[in-house]
């Protein structure tokens, strides 16, 4: 490593992210807001998104005053290093930051995307992707904002304070670290289950009685739950998302740059993670300029042209990071530099995957939309046999991209190198989340758009702009949580690794061998706990729902003169309702990721919460990628008969498949996407408790 001091491109890079973001977030407030109603339609949604996550953040910061007293007394106690109970409550304040500022944005970008349509298809698609990237470069900017801040804090104090004994600097710098994403994650999971269950009670409720029963179109005014259903989009699959992919992008450098010590690299193993996603910053900007599309362009020219930012990035973070580790680590590490290139490739790969299982262009979703024409019951099966199927790729990618880092960056003569080269390649996966995520965070603004455009009564033209923005929505959200799955399996193979690095630094030695029943109980354990949590998570969606569906028949029965246009529903009553009752039900399921891997250590032994990781890893990863891909493919064939295919709008086809994209709705916002969390937060909870579950397990 030559005399430059390559760390001080983290700061430069996440203040120009941040610089970036407010620059684009400006020029969407400059834009068209539309006419009176539209702007009336935007403030609603605005005010019911922010009540909604002023009620959750309110809830959730009692949970985080709670977990920061135990934190306290167990580093009183010598359990915990002092930093850590601090470093839990900024983690859980910049993602909740990251998640609002983005929501903030989205709420204000929706009236605009459809004045926007109005002009042309490109320029809605510019408005609309813009918002997103303001939630992208917010994520990735306030991520390494909060892990250069502590860095540099840990390192002035490590160099005027004694050390303990056997640990150097960059040691206790790193296992310090390791512990701060475990704040981000709570937060993020109670986001995600909140914001998901929020936003399918309300899309189910309204679907099922607007759609299915009434007849009435997607949207409506006259549907009382149409305004909780587009303030969900925004608490879910915006605010929800970006605390999701915060915790994704921080719980992955600080995992990769605590086996980087492990491996022996010391300061430049831990530089390595942190520049590379400096660098992945700036080819994420870049690549936000190469977004653009025909005035009128195709669904797939539109696909294109978010793919003209992706991947242009991807390429640009290929070549760059080459030059980078060579710099850093020197040319006899360079098989570093492959395991990061294998997680690129891993990425873009499981994008096409997804994309091909989940776009109408393609035939598995066109077969789904096919078999609606036999009813809904051929709906769900046709559905969950594409989700099933769509798990054989991305599980062979994905385990293709851990033998090729794992062996390209020396795991066959050095076990600690290998294991640092899957975490860097999940590092190398996300490397470019600012611009991946703003092609994920531009779908619900694009949805919120066309709701606008109808519930505001625009020209046919504008709606079918929408229309076209919002399906691509839909298979970009897909993509972007098949990206964010893939990524989550090769962090959590890091935080796994990392927390039997962190039991053998504690002075025992674990029997992880298959013939060790505790181990072996561990994976049954596992395995099962993603079952368990879905099935908590979509009842909790169902009994939400089920009050919407409730609201809204009353509604229509109870208020004179709502279906023929002459009365307004309440819309603010379906809110609350759908707020109170996501609040209520997201408390189980979040607490089920803390409490789980501490009971089986303490009760079973730390093998069998080795065990408990790797198993929850392993089918967590598989049962996401389902999810999401059947909800995706559900969702895209209803639109691809919406289009005009198989007897369009309010045809027997089309009521079958509106059956399935009510079914699928929490597979694909709710349940599934929060696996991710799910996997990597109890990885994280065993490494912060291993003291304390070492000390107490009935199994020494």
């Amino acid at each position: 490593m030559n005399g430059f001091d390559y760390f001080i491109l983290t700061p430069v890079a996440s203040i120009s992210a941040l610089l970036f973001a407010l620059y684009l977030a400006l020029s969407i407030l400059k834009k068209d807001q539309g006419n009176d109603r539209m702007k009336e339609i935007a403030l609603a949604v605005r005010v019911g998104a922010r009540a909604f996550l002023k009620r959750q953040y309110l809830g959730v910061s009692l949970f985080f005053a709670v977990m920061f007293v135990i934190l306290l007394f167990m580093a009183f106690n010598k359990y915990l290093v002092i930093f850590v109970p601090f470093a839990f409550l900024t983690g859980g304040l910049f993602s909740g930051l990251a998640g609002y500022i983005g929501m903030t944005v989205a709420t204000q970008s929706s009236n605009r995307t459809a004045a926007a349509a109005m002009k042309s298809l490109n320029a809605g698609l510019r408005v609309a992707f813009s918002s997103g990237a303001v939630m992208g470069l917010t994520v990735v900017g306030l991520g390494l904002l909060h892990l250069a801040a502590w860095y540099y804090f840990l390192d002035w104090y490590y160099s005027n304070n004694p050390l303990s004994l056997n640990a150097d600097k960059i040691t206790a710098i790193t296992s310090t670290m390791l512990t701060f994403s475990m704040g981000a994650s709570s937060l993020a999971l109670f986001a995600r289950v909140g914001g998901g269950i929020f936003t399918k009670a309300a899309d189910v409720g309204a679907d099922l009685v607007g759609k299915v029963e009434a007849g009435i179109p997607e949207d409506d005014p006259r549907n009382p739950a149409v305004i909780a259903d587009n303030v969900g989009d925004n608490v879910g699959d915006v605010a929800g998302m970006g605390a999701d992919l915060f915790e994704s992008y921080v719980g992955a450098i600080v995992a990769t740059s605590a086996l980087g010590v492990a491996a022996g690299l010391g300061v430049a193993g831990v530089m390595v993670p942190m520049t590379m996603a400096a660098v992945g910053i700036f080819c994420s900007i870049i690549g936000t300029f190469f977004v653009s599309s025909k005035e009128e362009a195709s669904q797939q020219a539109l696909l294109t042209a978010l793919r003209k930012g992706v991947w242009g990035s991807s390429v640009l973070m290929a070549v760059a990071s080459y030059f980078l580790i060579r710099a850093i680590l020197g040319v006899e590490h360079i098989g570093v530099y492959w395991a990061v290139l294998a997680g690129l490739i891993a990425g873009v790969v499981i994008g096409v995957l997804t994309e091909y299982y989940t776009s109408s262009n393609f035939k598995p979703t066109r077969y789904i939309a096919e078999q609606s024409l036999t009813g809904p019951a051929t709906v769900i099966i046709s559905g969950l046999s594409v989700g099933m199927l769509s798990t054989a790729f991305p599980v062979l990618v994905v385990g293709a991209a851990i033998l090729a880092s794992y062996f390209l960056s020396g795991g066959a003569s050095n076990f600690n190198a290998g294991l640092y080269g899957v975490a860097i390649a999940g590092v190398g996966m996300l490397s470019t989340l600012g611009i991946t995520l703003a092609t994920d965070a531009y779908g619900p603004v694009a949805d919120n758009a066309g709701g606008n455009a109808e519930m505001a009564h625009l020209p046919p033209e504008v709606r079918k702009r929408t229309d076209a923005l919002d399906a691509l929505g839909n298979t970009t959200a897909a993509t972007g949580k098949g990206f964010a799955i893939g990524s989550a399996a090769l962090t959590a193979l890091g935080l796994i690794a990392a927390f039997q690095t962190q039991v053998v630094l504690l002075g025992k030695e674990m029997n992880l061998s298959l013939l060790n029943p505790n181990m072996l109980v561990g994976l049954f354990i596992g395995g099962m706990l993603p079952f368990l949590f879905c099935s908590m998570t979509m009842q909790a969606v169902g009994r939400a729902a089920g009050k919407i569906v409730v609201e809204v028949r009353r509604q229509f029965k109870e208020i004179a003169g709502i279906m023929e246009g002459k009365a307004k529903p309440d819309y603010e009553r379906c809110v609350t309702i759908a707020t109170v009752a996501a609040q209520k039900e997201m408390v189980f399921p979040a607490l089920l990721a803390i409490v789980a891997p501490i009971l089986v250590g303490i009760l079973i032994g730390l093998e069998a919460e080795m065990g408990l990781l790797t198993g929850a890893t392993v089918c967590g990863f598989v049962l996401a990628v389902m999810m999401a891909n059947c909800g995706g493919a559900w969702d895209n064939a209803k639109k691809y008969i919406e289009e005009g295919n198989l007897g369009g709008k309010g045809s027997p086809a089309h009521k079958a498949a509106v059956v399935g994209d009510t079914v699928g709705d929490p597979f694909k916002d709710t349940s599934g996407p929060s696996l991710n969390i799910l996997i990597k937060l109890m990885s994280i909870v065993a490494i912060v408790f291993a003291s304390f579950v070492l000390q107490w397990s009935l199994f020494k």
